[in-house]
């Protein structure tokens, strides 16, 4: 059996600042590798890593995904990357489509160049569940997606179909992670872009009514991060050829609507303060370029990648509760 941690390795975490791209780091220091963080702080956060900078198998290097000499900068001597770099969110997306198709293709599209240069093992990299657009079906299988609806969801689209190519003309070996409604520890909740969890953990704990688009009906696959740590480090070991060049849902295969997922929090919240039990939510118009349902089929990563999710939305999102409550009131 192959080991399911990487170890004793160089590995690179574009984004490394970033809410997921921070976690990473740290699992990877826990697990004796040296790594190298490349972050231009548009969205990461200096704090996610001040605990990492006195580590001597960390180094940060401030640099752009859109700067090709940035890129090969950082990937001297890697062996595995990790690939978080991105802008997120439906939302700006459609706000500012250039800068996010500047970021997420243009400098994705670095990333691959410079890791074919650098003749990496392997770069896992961030997809996302945008990809299934207006398909449909239900659970979401990986061949089956159907157009995108919005710039962002065309931008990581595009991320799979450049990794496919490179695999295909330069022998790139990559395996990408859609990712599903990712939330835990330093996910930012402020900001206009702000996820959901964090966005009302917030609001509760001020004592504000969080407001739910739509009718609360519309449901998600909500993944704690713990789950896509393991994911990443999985698809960065695996030695299964039929996972080579592959995408994987990154997910728990469970769906919760808004409704219920608020639910939770309050119950959650409410052991600290029982004031948060009281909070009515408040409705507002559907969000444009959203998707009403989102689920996963797991099924792929658990044949081919061994994977077994630890954390549903109960306990993941206790969890998120517990740290949120103690780092950020």
């Amino acid at each position: 059996m192959h080991s399911t941690k990487i170890t004793n390795s160089k590995v690179l975490v574009t984004g490394g600042a970033g809410f997921i791209g921070s976690n990473l780091c740290e699992s990877l220091l826990e697990n004796n590798n040296e790594v190298i963080c490349l972050d231009n702080f548009s969205t990461g956060r200096m704090e996610n890593i001040q605990s990492f900078l006195e580590n001597k198998n960390f180094t940060l290097i401030t640099g752009d995904i859109r700067n090709l000499d940035d890129c090969h900068k950082a990937m001297r001597g890697v062996q595995i990357v990790l690939s978080q770099a991105a802008l997120g969110s439906v939302p700006r997306s459609i706000n500012d489509p250039i800068t996010t198709n500047e970021v997420n293709i243009g400098g994705f599209l670095n990333i691959l160049v410079a890791a074919r240069d650098a003749k990496v093992k392997r770069v896992v990299y961030a997809a996302s569940s945008s990809t299934y657009g207006d398909s449909e079906s239900l659970p979401k299988i990986e061949d089956v997606i159907g157009k995108p609806l919005s710039p962002y969801a065309v931008t990581k689209y595009v991320n799979e179909l450049y990794a496919h190519v490179f695999g295909l003309n330069y022998g790139l070996d990559c395996i990408g992670l859609r990712y599903f409604n990712v939330y835990g520890r330093r996910q930012d909740p402020n900001g206009a872009y702000a996820a959901v969890i964090p966005k009302f953990t917030m609001q509760l704990m001020a004592h504000e009514s969080p407001k739910i688009n739509g009718d609360g009906t519309n449901s998600r696959d909500f993944t704690y991060i713990d789950n896509v740590i393991q994911m990443n480090h999985l698809a960065a070991l695996t030695t299964n050829p039929e996972a080579k060049g592959q995408v994987f849902n990154t997910a728990v295969g469970e769906r919760a609507d808004l409704n219920w997922m608020t639910l939770l929090l309050k119950k959650y919240l409410s052991e600290y303060d029982p004031e948060i039990g009281k909070i009515q939510t408040v409705h507002g118009a559907d969000r444009l370029g959203d998707i009403p349902h989102s689920l996963a089929s797991i099924e792929k990563a658990e044949i081919l990648l061994g994977y077994k999710p630890t954390h549903t939305l109960e306990n993941g999102l206790k969890e998120a509760v517990d740290w949120y409550w103690e780092n950020l009131r």
